[in-house]
């Protein structure tokens, strides 16, 4: 069958093979509507035509689907083209565990390989917990990335505890080197038989090998059912003894003595991280021990015993050799009870369970005890869902298709101490990590919300959701809001005073700063500098502040004219004077004498006025003038913004006005 280049399902382009599996190959396509690549399981054509095994091929899909995880390969789709089946995944990038394995040729690193292990087992934690078993855990099926993650891939074998176990289609699914020994005898497969398959991948990391191989697939099945493995610390001494416990635990061959959940497991394996020497793996003996008893015999009458045996012997002398071969049926046959009889009495029954989560632990103690098992209460906690005195939970767990054990097991019961209560203490304006210590100790949990705040200091508690002193369950979480500052960046105003305007705006605007100019005029700076500035140097404001500079601009000193016209300001009206005019004549006579006359004469003018110009009360003109003459230059006022004009004729106001130095040519008319 060949696909690549073919599109499935009007939507994912197949590229490239990449692996074979015992039930599917596997392709790299690309999700043309999600532009993404994937990894595409395809049914083998074998068994495309077994409908048994294609209900199955879904359940595994549906199954898979329903796990959501960091560490197990997301299932994207399932259907069916043309009668081909498929299952769309996500395309990891990496090396198998295998693949690992083999290159190293030899132990991996115990602090590496324990990471991983943990990586699995909350993988395989995540699965048990939704009724999933994978039942084919082995290094093939781990793949590591290039970040070092390890995802658990190939759920195809796995399945629904609620529903019946899957069996091989009249072989064996999976690979025997990692089975559990129930697995490997077609027994009933659980959680702890992944346990076990992790425990056997953890032992061929530490080791370099597997516990048990052999020349053929039934001979190891048979040596993980009859035979004990070496201790890992024996054929490598570097590994840690908690490691090697840890190991030796999840491998044994009765379930019942192996960890009995995935987080069982887990967190010893945390705890290994920490302590990898400690002693903290917990043993998981027979609770009843039973020992081989002495069978009396009632003896038989004297008589009775020399006919029997005066019977038995001459029956024997008579048949030797029919007699031999009675006896090798007999002693096998004594073999074999008593063997059978060593086994009933050494190894309990099983027994039916009771599921006791909910009830009172009385109830639950009673149920435990009628069904032949041994209550023990592990631990008492609070629990906001479950009232007091009632079962939190129970170990083992019970789970409704299978929930038979040993007779004479312990079964651990949590009870609830119900709802704790606790006072929220008064954090406002703490700092954060004071905040949290004090509402832990208080027994509850911070939830922190980060916020801008212009008032409180970052890193300290702005306000909190719940009233200092309320009365609240233990164990709820607490909002606080914690200040981040501002949230805006913070600039320090520098000192710019007698910088030039241009300079100043510059380095203020590269700063962060909104400038504003003002203008004022101080003739004993110079002209353009800053005078001052709104904001004192070093001040720590928000970025975008705004900052008012104000500059020194001396104004331009101009000359403007002056020029009255007298006669508009008289209205035309002019006085007049009389003027006396004298004249000398000479007089001659017959005589010799001569004589001088004088003649005086009267003769009107003009009376002129007197033009007085001030400027800001200084006066620039004062003169008498023609009162006819309507251009008089009255001088010139010289100066910046602007001066008040007053003009006096004959000492009376007649004119006044301002001139604008700001105009380009000032200059003032008078008339």
């Amino acid at each position: 069958m060949i696909l690549e280049g073919n599109l499935l399902g009007n939507r994912y382009e197949i590229l490239q093979k990449v692996g074979n599996g015992g039930m599917a190959i596997v392709y790299k396509a690309r999700d043309i509507v999600l532009n993404r690549n994937v990894a595409v399981k395809v049914l083998r054509d074998e068994f495309t035509t077994d409908e048994e095994f294609i209900k199955r091929f879904e359940t595994e899909a549906q199954s898979a689907a329903r796990l959501t995880h960091a560490n197990i390969v997301s299932i994207y789709d399932v259907g069916v083209d043309a009668g081909i089946y498929y299952i769309v995944m996500e395309l990891v990038q990496g090396k198998t565990l295998k693949e690992i394995i083999i290159e190293e040729n030899g132990p991996l690193p115990w602090k590496w390989s324990l990471n991983v292990a943990i990586q699995i087992a909350s993988a395989l934690d995540m699965a048990h917990r939704n009724n999933i078993i994978h039942r084919d855990i082995k290094p093939h099926n781990i793949i590591i990335t290039e970040d070092g993650v390890a995802k658990v891939t190939d759920f195809g074998i796995a399945k629904a505890v609620s529903n019946s176990t899957i069996t091989a289609f009249g072989t064996t699914i999976g690979s025997v080197h990692y089975f559990s020994p129930e697995h490997a005898r077609g027994g009933y497969t659980d959680a702890k038989s992944d346990i076990y398959s992790l425990g056997v991948v953890m032992y061929e990391m530490l080791t370099g090998r597997v516990p048990f191989d052999a020349d053929t697939p039934v001979s190891v099945a048979l040596k993980h059912m009859q035979e004990e493995p070496k201790e890992p610390i024996e054929v490598n001494p570097n590994i840690p003894t908690a490691i090697n416990k840890i190991i030796m635990k999840a491998i044994q061959k009765d379930p019942m003595l192996r960890y009995q959940t995935s987080m069982e497991l887990l967190k010893d394996l945390k705890e290994a991280l920490k302590n990898p020497n400690g002693d903290f793996v917990e043993d998981m003996p027979y609770d009843k021990t039973a020992r081989t008893q002495k069978i009396g015999t009632e003896p038989y009458s004297n008589r009775s015993q020399k006919q029997e045996q005066r019977g038995l012997k001459g029956w024997i002398a008579q048949h030797k050799k029919a007699s031999v071969f009675l006896g090798v049926v007999i002693l096998f046959f004594l073999a074999f009870g008593g063997t059978m009889a060593f086994l009933n009495i050494t190894n309990p029954p099983e027994v039916d369970m009771p599921n006791v989560v909910g009830m009172h632990k009385e109830e639950a103690k009673r149920a435990i005890e009628e069904a032949k098992l041994v209550y023990e209460e592990e631990k008492e906690e609070y629990n906001q869902e479950v009232a007091e005195g009632l079962v939190i939970s129970q170990d083992p767990a019970y789970f409704e298709r299978y929930h038979s054990v040993k007779e004479g097991s312990t079964v651990k019961v949590v009870v609830s101490l119900g709802t704790e209560k606790a006072t929220v203490p008064n954090v406002e304006g703490k700092e954060k990590q004071e905040a949290i210590k004090m509402i832990e100790d208080a027994k509850l949990k911070a939830e922190i919300i980060e916020e801008t705040s212009k008032t409180i200091a970052e890193g300290h508690v702005i306000s909190q959701e719940v009233e200092p002193e309320t009365e609240v369950s233990a164990g709820d979480s607490i909002k606080i809001h914690v200040s981040t500052g501002t949230g805006i960046k913070q600039i320090t105003m520098s000192s710019v005073v007698g910088k030039t305007e241009e300079a100043a705006k510059t380095e203020l605007e590269g700063l962060g700063f909104k400038v504003t100019i003002n203008y004022e005029e101080n003739t004993s700076k110079d002209n353009g500098t800053v005078l001052k500035q709104s904001l004192e140097s070093g001040k720590v404001v928000d970025e975008g502040t705004a900052v008012t500079l104000t500059v020194n601009k001396i104004a331009e000193l101009k000359t403007a004219k002056i020029t009255v016209n007298v006669k508009s300001l008289l209205g035309g009206k002019v006085e007049y004077e009389e003027e006396e005019t004298s004249t000398n004549t000479s007089n001659t006579s017959n005589s010799t004498n001569e004589t001088n006359t004088t003649n005086t004469t009267k003769q009107k003018k003009v009376k002129k006025v007197k033009l007085e110009v001030k400027v800001n009360e200084d006066t620039i003109f004062s003169e008498q003038v023609d009162p006819t003459a309507t251009s008089i230059n009255a001088g010139t006022a010289k100066g910046t913004g602007v001066s008040n004009i007053k003009v006096y004729i004959d000492g009376v106001l007649k004119n006044q006005g301002q001139i604008r130095f700001s105009e380009a040519n000032p200059s003032y008319t008078a008339e």
